[in-house]
């Protein structure tokens, strides 16, 4: 995804990747400013869970949250 089209996403993509920080947060127990910091210096909240919102916003919340977790530490910003 480029940055035009980051930087234009929809409301939708929007509260997706809010809720997408929210959830990864809660269950990391760590400050949502953190988590998103991380997935946005990564790619990862552009690359992954705004790029394929269309796929991922159907699954239900334990997957997001595993498959977003699961990256983060493949990525190594995570241990």
């Amino acid at each position: 995804m480029s940055e035009v089209e980051y930087n234009n996403m929809s409301s939708r993509q929007m509260e997706f990747a809010v809720f997408c920080v929210g959830c990864v947060a809660e269950a990391l127990n760590r400050p949502a400013t953190e988590v998103y910091d991380l997935l946005k210096n990564d790619g990862l909240l552009r690359d992954y869970i705004v790029e394929f919102y269309n796929v991922l916003h159907t699954q239900s919340r334990e997957y997001i949250v595993e498959d977003i977790i699961r990256a983060m530490k493949e990525r190594g910003i995570l241990s």
